[in-house]
């Protein structure tokens, strides 16, 4: 059983970097004043969004299981309270719905035809991905150290990505591009 928990928490260290970087290249995605940034991800988020949802996916599976043999007596208590293991597994189950549905309109062939079209399904994507950052941050006890250096910053840099980018696609603030136009 042990073996299920090693492979869990290795998807786990690679589902959450790949989401992130699923997250921040989305943002850049249809930001032409990134330049470089912006080549750059419209050239990989479909292909980093696709490896992120199949590593959630595995790492959803695996964590039920986990929880499963956790649960039933097969597998030791871990070094929390089983309330919050079942806190953490519910808010894990969130995000990866989330996910599911924000994949499932991606792959709607008509999906600009129907009322999910991109902007709803990135709403569900980034819904998802807030959901996932707590289900790290309350769960990944064996990353526990690297969430006030790590975490932290990271998701403040996508938030000021985000922002940037809002700001800049309302005109409120000019690039160097955009200034020369």
């Amino acid at each position: 059983m042990e073996i299920i928990w090693y492979l869990d928490r290795g998807a786990a260290l690679v589902a959450y970097p790949a989401l992130y970087l699923a997250v921040l290249t989305g943002i850049l995605y249809t930001a032409r004043s990134f330049g470089p940034l912006y080549r750059l991800s419209r050239r990989i988020h479909i292909e980093v969004s696709v490896f992120a949802m199949l590593m959630t996916l595995l790492h959803g599976v695996l964590g039920v299981l986990d929880t499963w043999f956790i649960v039933s007596g097969s597998a030791p208590q871990p070094a929390y309270s089983t309330t919050y293991l079942l806190a953490g597994v519910v808010v894990g189950v969130g995000a990866l719905q989330v996910l599911v549905v924000a994949v499932l309109g991606f792959l709607d062939a008509q999906r600009f035809d129907r009322p999910w079209g991109p902007r709803v399904v990135h709403a569900f994507a980034y819904g998802g991905f807030a959901f996932a950052t707590i289900h790290a941050v309350a769960i990944g006890t064996d990353v526990a150290g690297l969430i006030r250096p790590v975490f932290a910053p990271a998701i403040a840099f996508l938030g000021y990505v985000l922002l940037l980018r809002l700001l800049v696609a309302s005109g409120q603030l000019s690039t160097p591009a955009t200034a020369k136009q």
